[in-house]
């Protein structure tokens, strides 16, 4: 990984000098445009309203319109703000982890320590790890101003990037004031399939079916041309329902967990099939 920040986190008298890499990265298949007629690439210019020239990205400023004026900000502009200047993480507060809401987190980042910070980025760590507390931070990077959440995770400080009061939405949905009878058996069949899907969370028991498949279809075109049967490479397509069916909400349920109780006893077939087999391998194998 590269490190595409560096900066301090800043607590007290103690000063942690970091660097910042991103936490994730995308799994997605890389597309571009092209020309449907003849397959050229899409390419877009950024050209200017008034020249008609194409500006080179070097030569580009941004501006701020409202509405009447135009105010244009240059590199300089933004290097003279005093937020953008600083490269320290500055710590404000520690919150338990249970108060943050989790539609508050925006893009997450692992801080390595250099080289002569490791001590106290260990006691940063501990003191987090102790408490049951996450940190929240300020600091600036890319020209703004960050909130951020900082913990541990996996024996590494992480640093989320948390959403402002005014940038998460209220939700307002009339429709949930109206008052709805639930049955008792109703609810005891809803906690029936609860409880038939309880698990603990395993990510790696999850996968992006969408991106597996544009893969497939990708080294289908690539081994045969074109002209592609997508029938041929993923089976025939149900065909859409014209609007969702209305269905009993009791019927549906029971339904429900027949077919997770049938899903279960299958898979347990299964793991009994493949036991004996392994048992009577291992017993041709002895004699």
């Amino acid at each position: 990984m590269r490190s595409i920040w560096k900066g301090a986190i800043s607590f007290g008298l103690v000063n942690v000098p970091i660097k910042l890499y991103s936490a994730t990265e995308s799994h997605d298949v890389s597309l571009h445009q092209v020309h449907n007629k003849d397959g050229g690439r899409i390419r877009y210019q950024r050209r200017c309203e008034v020249c008609e020239k194409v500006v080179a990205y070097e030569d580009i400023d941004k501006a701020y319109d409202d509405g009447s004026k135009t105010v244009v900000l240059t590199d300089d502009d933004f290097k003279s703000l005093p937020a953008e200047y600083t490269r320290e993480i500055e710590v404000l507060e520690f919150v338990p982890d249970d108060q943050i809401d989790p539609i508050r987190y925006d893009r997450s980042y692992f801080l390595e320590p250099e080289d002569k910070a490791l001590k106290p980025y260990v006691l940063l760590r501990k003191a987090l790890e102790d408490s049951d507390r996450t940190a929240i931070v300020t600091f600036a990077l890319r020209q703004k101003t960050r909130l951020a959440a900082l913990r541990v995770r996996d024996g590494v400080l992480i640093l989320q990037t948390m959403l402002w009061d005014d940038e998460v939405r209220e939700a307002d949905f009339p429709i949930l004031d109206e008052t709805v009878r639930i049955s008792a058996k109703e609810r005891d069949m809803a906690a029936q399939l609860v409880d038939s899907l309880a698990a603990d969370f395993q990510s790696s028991d999850f996968k992006d079916d969408y991106q597996e498949q544009l893969r497939t279809l990708v080294e289908a075109k690539l081994e045969k041309g074109d002209a592609i049967d997508t029938e041929a490479t993923f089976g025939e397509r149900p065909e859409d329902d014209e609007g969702g069916e209305v269905v009993d909400l009791m019927e549906a349920l029971k339904r429900s967990v027949e077919r997770k109780k049938e899903t279960k006893k299958t898979a347990a077939k299964k793991t009994t099939a493949k036991k004996s087999t392994t048992a009577r391998k291992k017993t041709a194998k002895g004699a």
